[in-house]
């Protein structure tokens, strides 16, 4: 690996151009989008070609239990880590200079780990693939800044801006409120810079605090890769300045949730020729057949958009958070919008996902119902012009109920990999369990001495 310098990508090379570099961050984003592995000095990187780590991490939980193993004993057998140099990255916040590349897990015989969040996704374009189709997406994610928070028993509350007061609410799109931690944001363009990622727009979302970042449109991968860089290098950049970033799916009681809007569209791996539009620029039946996959399965995936106990919380009326599965035509108010473009960025915006999703597993499901869709060709229900926040909810209400659909629809489990599957509802199964041992303030006040 003595040049493997020369397989970095421009903007790693330019960090590193004329500097000594000390360290490598040898990673994998684990079920929950975590980044695990090992940092080594970089004159051992040169020497060692690839890396090992138990396939362990894969089974670990939020709160860093360990779940099950439900596709084989827990004897912890080492998968090789091969590093996908096509995603190096500085980590400018170190004190040294550092890159981080994230590995492909493999199992001792070369095939992928079929638990491997990236590799599910993987797995998903392969669909797409063999119809000669490929996936474009492109994510919106939004977060909160907030205050510290050393208590977890203490509520989280809004930064403070450079006025004096607290982040307010309220003020979606407004320029000034995002000045109010201007410095912040600042030092999100530079890591961002510095990392060789695109930023296609910052503005204040109308939570206290809550920004929104979007990212160009792009290669699946790529961009559950900036997504997941994107997470840690906010956090750092809100650290500097005496706050945290978090990307909670509802932190704030009163206060909006955080999405992980996604647009896709779909292309024709020859011609490049968006799927959804004809050669004259009018719809295709594949856009409505999408749709339809995306009313049909996605309740059986909301385990995968909403990961936690916390997720739910984001799913009421009336906090701007869709929670029906009626599609629009530049309707805001539907969990599916068809948003206003010429015909060769056509796309379906899916508005139920949080952010608090692994991205590569929020990206994998969103598609796999699209996709099933595409195959089974049926029609969506009739476009709702009107406002979808007065429907029906359609959506599992909390994480057990989720893990119930997605544990028994068939499609989706052959889809995604039934190992995978598996895998994954033993993780959240646990963690469900833990927080129901849990006893709640509310349970407390309430409950205590009336009943």
């Amino acid at each position: 690996m003595s040049d493997w310098k020369d397989k970095l990508p421009e903007a790693a090379r330019d960090y590193i151009a004329g500097r000594r570099l000390d360290e490598v961050e040898c990673i994998v984003p684990d079920i929950a989008g975590v980044a695990r592995g090992k940092a080594m000095p970089a004159s051992k990187f040169a020497k060692q070609p690839t890396f090992f780590l138990p396939n362990s991490v894969f089974l670990q939980t939020i709160t860093g239990e360990w779940a099950d193993n439900p596709v084989g004993a827990f004897t912890e057998p080492d998968m090789i880590l091969i590093p996908d140099f096509s995603t190096a990255t500085a980590a400018p916040w170190t004190a040294d200079v550092t890159l981080q590349i994230i590995h492909d897990a493999q199992d001792q015989q070369g095939n992928p780990i079929p638990f491997s969040p990236r590799n599910v996704l993987r797995r998903v374009l392969g669909l797409y693939a063999a119809q000669g189709w490929a996936p474009i997406v492109a994510p919106e994610m939004e977060f909160f800044l907030v205050a510290r928070n050393l208590d977890p028993n203490q509520p989280v509350i809004p930064p403070m801006g450079r006025s004096g007061r607290r982040a307010a609410a309220k003020q979606a799109y407004s320029i000034s409120a995002v000045d109010e931690y201007g410095k912040v944001i600042d030092d999100i363009y530079d890591f961002a810079e510095a990392q060789g990622f695109e930023i296609d727009g910052i503005l204040q979302e109308g939570g206290a605090g809550q920004v929104e970042i979007n990212l160009n449109h792009g290669d699946p991968v790529r961009l559950a890769d900036e997504i997941f860089y994107f997470k840690r290098l906010i956090r750092e950049a809100a650290l500097r300045h005496d706050c945290f970033a978090t990307f909670m799916a509802k932190p704030i009681e009163g206060e909006p949730g955080s999405a992980m809007h996604i647009h896709h569209s779909v292309v024709d791996a020859k011609s490049g020729k968006n799927i959804f539009s004809d050669k004259k620029g009018a719809e295709t039946p594949a856009l409505l057949h999408f749709i339809a996959g995306m009313q049909n399965y996605l309740p059986a995936v909301i385990a995968l958009l909403a990961p936690y106990v916390n997720s739910y919380r984001r799913y009421v009326p009336d906090f701007a958070a869709p929670i029906n599965l009626e599609w629009g035509r530049d309707n805001r108010t539907t969990g599916l919008r068809i948003p206003i473009s010429g015909p060769a960025a056509r796309r379906v915006e899916n508005r139920l996902a949080g952010m608090d999703c692994n991205p590569y597993l929020g990206i994998a499901a969103s598609l796999v119902c699209g996709y099933l869709g595409l195959m089974e060709q049926k029609m969506p229900r009739p476009e709702c012009t009107g406002d979808a926040y007065m429907s029906e909810d359609e959506l599992p209400t909390n994480l057990g109920d989720a893990l119930d659909l997605f544990s028994e629809n068939v499609a989706i489990r052959d889809a995604m990999g039934p190992e995978f599957c598996s895998v994954y509802e033993s993780v959240k199964r646990n963690e469900y369990k833990e927080f129901l041992q849990v006893i709640s303030p509310w349970e407390r006040e309430h409950l205590l001495l009336n009943v």
